[in-house]
């Protein structure tokens, strides 16, 4: 392990928490990547913080390492060997001289052992104490805290499935049967979708527990599994919280994730939309309860389903900042990486952040976040890793994007594809939604297949438009293929016309005038041939398609 640039020490640095008002630490080692180490580094320079970067060898070259002050090699690729390796984290962090280990999201976020382990060399995790992270990273367990401060979680189970003991089979599918078909079978130790199974009746349940606990325990390390009841129609909001070392836990806002794909969140946006001041105080409330309960200190997210009948049930908190953190910044005006590290320092909650949470509840302005990644959203948002050719994002007025991505880069298959969050802020919800299509339409990509395509399409839908939205709205709203078909058809046409106006329809230039090779993933109809009938050179038809394929038209 070496240091790419800047100054080593191999001794143990002294942290005094500072409760002045110069910077909160020395040095800061960001234990992630892409945007988020980008996003972080950033607040460092604002703050005079030294940042460490750190980097696995597919990151060698990336902006994150580019824009630290140091950076330390983890080792290969692979994140199990490079960023999921603690004692090499920790160890970059005391050889680089920080102070303190920003987890960003992600990787070791959540990881109550990787808290722990930077506690004990001597470092300030930034983030929410060891302990509250075990607790609330057990879904059983946070649940049952929701129970004893009064705060409603989806019906389900409180404790694990006996998933081993065939001879209490029989009670859990009463148990099944008393909290209502379909449910979900759930992983305790994990999210993301993973050890999750839509059962519809009770023949089915065995065998979703058995395949579930599987697969959590091959993502987690822990089988444990839970029931609990689907609540569809529902809509996901999410109530941001931040806590000091006062024992103060305050809400900033919520914000609505409901579109979403394989439970993984495409746009997000702050407040959600159609909540009454009312609903939004008694949704800051429960969060904040749960918040209070947990000991939480730092940032954390408490996550709801928002029933058709008006009723919050509670799903999770996540102990860590979450990738939709800007849309609130943007709301609320509020640096969360800022206010991150001056309460890891040891300071209260700031001026700012308290009267935030004071007007909470009659949030000025909207925020939209898209979330743009290296996937084809014609092919099932497959992953589509590769080089980026051509990569210009919008600018002007109330638009903010966070990445890490340049033309030339390579987006690499070893980690997660978001590659930007294209984030707009309008005096209203409305005017944020004609702020964000006009954003989408002025970028520009290829190289590489990207969402791009699915959030022009989400901008110019009447029903997002007019907030019907619930977490089966990607499914409902949504055909992939279909798009991609007429992207495919309106690029021969532009192709031919192309061609036509010019007279070079047996050329081989595309209609800006080079040749244009699509990515491996770039999905062309193979119905187009090499050459047209008749000995007619077909690469201008060919070209001018692919161009607008890489980002289909509007």
């Amino acid at each position: 392990m070496g240091a790419r640039s800047g100054p080593r020490t191999g001794a143990r640095p002294a942290v005094s928490l500072r409760k002045d008002d110069g910077p909160p630490f020395r040095r800061l080692l960001i234990a992630n990547r892409g945007e988020i180490a980008v996003r972080i580094i950033r607040a460092c320079r604002e703050l005079g913080v030294e940042a460490v970067a750190v980097y696995s060898d597919a990151d060698r070259d990336a902006a994150h390492v580019r824009l630290a002050d140091a950076a330390v090699r983890l080792g290969p690729s692979s994140p199990t060997e490079s960023y999921l390796r603690i004692d090499a984290v920790v160890q970059a962090a005391l050889d680089s001289g920080a102070e303190a280990v920003h987890p960003g999201y992600g990787f070791l976020a959540e990881r109550a052992a990787f808290a722990r382990a930077v506690e004990d060399a001597g470092l300030v995790f930034v983030g929410p104490p060891p302990d509250a992270i075990e607790a609330l990273g057990d879904k059983l367990h946070a649940r049952r805290l929701a129970r004893s401060v009064g705060v409603e979680a989806v019906p389900g189970t409180l404790e694990p499935a006996p998933v081993d003991r065939p001879d209490q089979v029989a009670g859990i599918v009463a148990e099944a049967e008393r909290i209502g078909f379909p449910l979900l079978v759930k992983a305790a130790a994990g999210g993301g979708g993973r050890g999750m199974r839509r059962v519809e009746g009770a023949r089915d349940l065995p065998a979703a527990l058995a395949s579930g606990s599987r697969e959590a325990a091959s993502a987690f390390g822990d089988g444990s599994v839970y029931l609990e009841r689907e609540i569809r129609p529902a809509r996901h909001v999410e109530v941001q919280l931040l806590g000091d070392v006062t024992g103060a836990v305050v809400a900033l806002g919520e914000r609505d994730c409901s579109l979403q794909r394989r439970h993984q969140k495409l746009v997000e946006e702050a407040p959600a939309p159609g909540l009454h001041p009312d609903d939004r105080r008694r949704l800051h409330d429960m969060a904040v309860r749960l918040g209070t309960a947990a000991g939480l200190r730092n940032a954390a997210t408490a996550e709801f389903l928002l029933a058709a009948d008006g009723a919050f049930y509670f799903l999770e908190v996540n102990t860590r900042l979450q990738v939709e953190h800007g849309v609130t910044e943007l709301v609320t005006g509020v640096d969360l990486v800022r206010e991150q590290l001056a309460i890891a320092a040891g300071r209260p909650l700031s001026e700012t952040v308290r009267a935030s949470a004071a007007r909470a509840a009659e949030p000025a302005g909207h925020a939209i976040e898209a979330r743009l990644s290296a996937e084809d959203p014609g092919r099932d948002f497959a992953p589509t890793p590769g080089t980026v050719q051509r990569w210009t994002m919008p600018a002007g007025p109330g638009v903010r994007v966070d990445t890490a991505i340049e033309a030339g880069d390579r987006v690499p298959p070893e980690y997660d594809n978001l590659i930007a969050k294209i984030m707009v802020v309008a005096a209203d919800r409305d005017a944020a939604v004609d702020r964000l299509r006009r954003a989408l339409d002025e970028a520009e990509i290829a190289g590489i297949q990207t969402t791009l395509p699915f959030h022009r399409f989400v901008t110019r839908d009447p029903t997002f438009r007019s907030a019907a939205l619930s977490t089966d709205w990607v499914g409902e709203h949504w055909d992939g293929p279909a798009e991609l078909g007429r992207a495919a058809r309106a690029g021969q046409l532009a192709a031919g016309l192309a061609a036509l106006a010019s007279g070079t329809a047996d050329a081989g230039p595309s209609p800006s005038g080079t040749v244009v090779t699509a990515a491996p993933t770039t999905v062309v109809p193979t119905t187009i041939p090499a050459r047209e009938p008749g000995g007619t050179d077909g690469r201008w038809r060919r070209a001018g398609l692919e161009e607008l394929v890489d980002r289909w038209p509007r």
